[in-house]
């Protein structure tokens, strides 16, 4: 029922927020042009073909928005990823029905420095790759009209090009140490609006309420956009409650000032936005001027919230056990150019896992992102990209009081956000010959008493600078236990030792890698090699492939069935830590990043529960197990073809579910019901220990949840021979939709048996018509790959036409296939 309320408050939203604007901005997505390279100047961009330029040289490509230069080449196996400049161009027909309206344009984010030109004219640049910003181009648009050219050679359209940089640059921020791509294009939207003289540029809503719910408070604040200096006007309120009647109004003359209070008011008993149930007022607006009219919305919350010193997370006066993941702008075949449905099916992909907290990891995100964790009920925590590197210099430092600035002011009214982030990993160098951390304490001390001063309603936070964790409001150290240090049995114990020396605690950043298809009979092998009880912190070197002490994310399987076990421990463990705020586990999907070139996927990061391209890993399942009310049952391994073992040897199912029961079936024979319990480990207790015959299998799982039933079902083969080293490669097609082909590869030994724990470097190429669907940072999205259980796929677009696919392995034949 609160899923469908937060669905239809979505809609509404969406749809209102459609009225209200359609004929004030516009999306321009379409009938853009793309050069992945420099030019010799702004000319180069806009003369017509004829007028010294035959050749029409260089080549742009047709491309529409949002777009990222990066779309395909972060997880090239074969090259570093483009770092450099890259242009857009368009013509628009540009028609202000406001007399002396302002024409702008409105970027939601690119990255990482841009330039705007109309025509000629460079009207704008913008250093930062994540915050939101405008340019006005209304002088310079109508200059261009009234040159020969604007209808002799454009036929009354305005040219306007766009450069973009994402080159690499010491003295920006976020550093290019930063464990993900720092990505260039116009990848978010880019809107064009038509204002009139005088219009609002930045409201600011602040929705309040006390503890017990009784009474709340909202004040409104305006930064108006005023170029003419229209001076005085009206505006008009309106504050509409989540089920649609009218709760205050009013209609006052104003004198324009960024600092008035524009309305203040009181209301008894105000519904609550919570997790639960996000209920959301919209405060309607309308600025009346000789100029035009100009009118707005913005949804707020009511909410109370307190991070208790030494204690848990309260909202509304109650605790809430704050259950989180990550972010990452990132996804198969466009890189940071999600769309706004991309980005709606994350966010309810995670509600469905039960998320009710979100770490945006490391920077400012798309407005589309925090609109859905208000309608959906997923609490913030937001932050500046000043990741890693250590502390620039001047320009450094204001770019980055300058897009904590933005940040707050462009999502001050969002309900969701609880916290400001400062920083991540500050206490990492690398980028300047001095890392001092007294100078970057005073740095960090500047901008939480900024971040305060900005907004002194909501927390501010860090994560892995221990010098620094008595600046900010709640802290969050390094705790990957089973991972980069120590065993997951550890988690609590660390989790303990951290807690005692913070005033707030948080524990963001959790987890490890695991590559999507691999799977083991034994995933807890390397665990006996690994010291426990210590620290369970990540140092330096500690995500490397190489080297150093024992430790899981060197020296363990990566497989699917390992880090299952380490989530479960870890939901377990924080069901039975009262004083916890809450953790988020580290991130919802795998993600593209430079300095991981020699990973199974070459250069992602493998930690999310779902791969880059939103498909499901088995992790995804155990979560949804303690952290969800609607009935679900998993059996592990779907993805699992062949299980391994001895003949009469009995194996292990695991069952994942948030049911009171299970009753387990192999090939259709009843092995009994079990009780869920929590703190059984593994799986709450949901395990059978089952006789599998050789050959074929059918495992079959019936859970109830007190009148509701759900089921789930797989199939597999059951390998008792055994296999020696590989020493062939059968390659062939398993199966066709439409117009694309999927292959797959399978390592043999001497005997044509299945080497089930094969990890071979596969590389896939093609020849023909066709082309192969790689470069998706997905396990079966990449032309070079680890294998998974001794076989790899891919996928094959055909074209229409005849193609070969070749498939190498060191040391081994290559083989081919055509399709």
């Amino acid at each position: 029922m609160l899923k469908q309320i937060a669905r239809i408050s979505l809609f509404i939203m969406l749809f209102t927020s459609q009225l209200l604007f359609a004929q004030q901005s516009v999306r321009l997505n379409n009938n853009w042009e793309f050069l992945k390279q420099d030019l010799g100047g702004i000319w180069e961009a806009v003369r017509p073909v004829g007028m010294g330029n035959p050749e029409a040289v260089p080549l742009w490509q047709k491309v529409s928005l949002p777009h990222c230069v990066n779309a395909e080449d972060a997880v090239d196996p074969d090259v570093n990823y483009y770092q450099g400049p890259a242009w857009y161009r368009t013509q628009l027909n540009i028609s202000n029905p406001y007399q002396n309206g302002r024409t702008i344009l409105h970027f939601e984010g690119a990255g990482q420095k841009t330039e705007v030109y109309v025509y000629t004219t460079k009207v704008a640049t913008h250093v930062g790759g994540y915050d939101e910003w405008k340019v006005d181009i209304t002088d310079a648009v109508a200059a261009f009209k009234k040159t020969d050219v604007y209808q002799k050679q454009f036929k009354g359209k305005v040219p306007v090009s766009i450069r973009t940089d994402n080159s690499r640059d010491l003295e920006m921020i976020p550093s290019n140490l930063s464990d993900f791509n720092v990505y260039g294009g116009i990848y978010r939207y880019l809107n064009l609006v038509y204002a009139p003289a005088l219009s609002v540029d930045q409201l600011f809503a602040k929705a309040e309420v006390d503890a017990q719910g009784k009474l709340g408070k909202l004040s409104v604040k305006a930064r108006f956009y005023d170029p003419a200096h229209v001076g005085g006007a009206g505006i008009k309120f309106k504050l509409v409650a989540p089920n649609g009647k009218i709760v205050r109004e009013t209609d006052k003359k104003i004198a324009l000032s960024d600092d008035l209070k524009l309305w203040e008011i009181e209301i008894k008993k105000p519904a609550l936005w919570s997790t639960g149930q996000p209920l959301q007022y919209t405060l309607q607006y309308e600025v009346t001027a000789t100029t035009g009219n100009y009118k707005g919305e913005e949804k707020i919350g009511f909410r109370h919230i307190e991070f208790v010193e030494k204690g848990p997370f309260k909202l509304n006066g109650k605790r809430v056990l704050l259950r989180g993941t990550h972010r990452h702008e990132d996804h198969a075949g466009v890189a940071a150019a999600m769309t706004e449905g991309m980005i709606r099916q994350e966010m309810q992909m995670m509600k469905d896992m039960g998320v009710n907290f979100i770490r945006l990891g490391h920077y400012q995100q798309s407005r589309i992102v925090l609109n859905l964790c208000d309608s959906l009920g997923i609490v913030v925590w937001e932050e500046i990209p000043w990741c890693r590197g250590g502390l620039g210099g001047n320009i450094y430092q204001q770019q980055a009081k300058r897009m904590l600035t933005n940040m707050v002011a462009q999502h001050y009214n969002h309900p969701a956000i609880i916290i400001w982030g400062m920083g991540n990993e500050n206490d990492w160098p690398g980028d300047f010959p001095e890392f001092d951390k007294e100078k970057i304490r005073a740095f960090m001390k500047e901008l939480n008493d900024l971040s305060h001063q900005l907004d002194p309603s909501r927390y501010t936070a860090i994560r892995r600078c221990d010098f620094c964790s008595d600046i900010v409001d709640v802290y969050s150290p390094s705790i990957w236990a089973g991972w980069y240090r120590g065993a997951y049995t550890d988690y609590k114990k660390a989790s303990e030792d951290e807690f005692a020396k913070v005033k707030r605690f948080l524990h963001v950043e959790w987890g490890g890698d695991s590559h999507a298809l691999r799977h083991s009979e034994n995933p807890d092998k390397a665990l006996s090699k690994i010291k426990t009880g210590g620290s369970a912190d990540e140092r330096a070197g500690d995500a490397s492939l190489y080297g150093g002490a024992a430790r899981i994310s060197k020296d363990g399987d990566w497989s699917e069935s390992y880090i299952t076990n380490l989530i479960d421990w870890h939901l377990k463990e924080q069901e039975n830590m009262p004083w916890l705020s809450g953790t988020a586990y580290w991130p919802f999907k795998d993600f593209s990043t430079p300095v991981r070139p020699d990973n199974p996927v070459p250069y992602v990061n493998q930690k999310g529960v779902v791969e880059r391209d939103f498909t499901k890993k088995e992790a995804y399942y155990v979560f949804q197990s303690y952290w969800t009310e609607k009935p679900m049952v998993h059996i592990y391994g779907h993805t699992w073809p062949v299980r391994w073992g001895n003949e009469g040897e009995q194996k292990m199912v695991k069952v994942y579910s948030n049911c009171n029961e299970a009753e387990i079936f192999l090939n259709g024979k009843s092995y009994g019901s079990k009780k869920r319990n929590s703190q059984d480990y593994p799986a709450a207790g949901l395990r059978w220990n089952l006789p599998f015959v050789k050959g074929e299998n059918t495992v079959k799982v019936i859970a109830r949840k007190g009148k509701e039933m759900v089921t789930d079902e797989i199939n597999f083969t059951y390998q008792t021979e055994k296999w020696t080293k590989p020493a062939t490669l059968v390659l062939k097609k398993i199966d066709q939709q439409d117009d694309v082909a999927t292959v797959e590869v399978k390592l043999l030994d001497e005997q044509g048996l299945l080497c089930l724990d094969a990890i071979n470097w596969i590389r896939f190429g093609l020849t023909g018509d066709g082309k192969l669907i790689d470069n998706q940072g997905t396990s079966s999205g990449s032309r070079k790959v680890q294998a998974y259980n001794g076989r790899a796929v891919i996928r094959v677009k055909l074209n229409q036409g005849q193609s070969v696919v070749a498939v190498h392995a060191e040391g081994l034949k290559t083989v081919f296939t055509t399709l």
